[in-house]
């Protein structure tokens, strides 16, 4: 796995700390649209100091490739992130398995750059780190995530019942999954 990526329209990037500005600048331009889907965050989580340690995080934890997060951004502006795609929990031995996550600038959505960088996520996780299995939670209510997710080949496979603590609430996601046999027909890989 490399640590820079394009494709069409994007670049994609692991981040070293030194980016803290630019990804802080992502979560505060579209925290309310965020925090409807995600755990509830300190409020820490919106400074440079905390971002700067999540970016050293991340950039180990993709050097050991246990997890990676690629930051998103447009070839025509290359100074402002738009989104973030991540195959996090990646799994070896028996499994050869990680989850999907991703979220987008809400100033972006509907130009098709979620599924151009998954697309680019699901090579990297079966052809370049040789994984089986890609999987990929939302909730049941966010239609333009399952729409997505059906259109890039992940199957349904049920629902996790209260599988997250979502604002205090226990919440229901439904999961899907692809495979990497799956793709390969899909995407055009054989």
């Amino acid at each position: 796995m490399k640590m820079n990526y394009e494709t069409e329209r994007l670049l994609m990037k692991i981040l070293p700390d030194t980016a803290a500005g630019q990804t802080l600048q992502f979560y505060q331009d579209n925290r309310e649209v965020f925090e409807q889907y995600e755990a509830d965050r300190s409020q820490n989580f919106y400074t440079l100091s905390y971002q700067k340690a999540l970016l050293h995080c991340e950039y180990n934890l993709a050097i050991k490739q246990s997890a990676a997060r690629f930051w998103v951004y447009e070839k025509t502006c290359p100074e402002r992130i738009i989104g973030t795609v991540s195959l996090q929990d990646i799994r070896r031995g028996f499994y050869q398995s990680c989850g999907l996550g991703y979220k987008f600038d809400q100033r972006v959505w509907r130009r098709g750059y979620a599924k151009e960088s998954i697309a680019q996520c699901i090579w990297i996780a079966f052809r370049e780190m040789n994984l089986h299995r890609i999987e990929a939670q939302t909730l049941p209510e966010n239609e333009a995530s399952r729409k997505l997710l059906e259109g890039l080949g992940f199957a349904w496979e049920g629902t996790k019942r209260q599988g997250v603590k979502l604002h205090g609430t226990w919440r229901d996601h439904e999961v899907y999954a692809l495979l990497a046999e799956e793709a390969n027909l899909l995407l055009g890989w054989l």
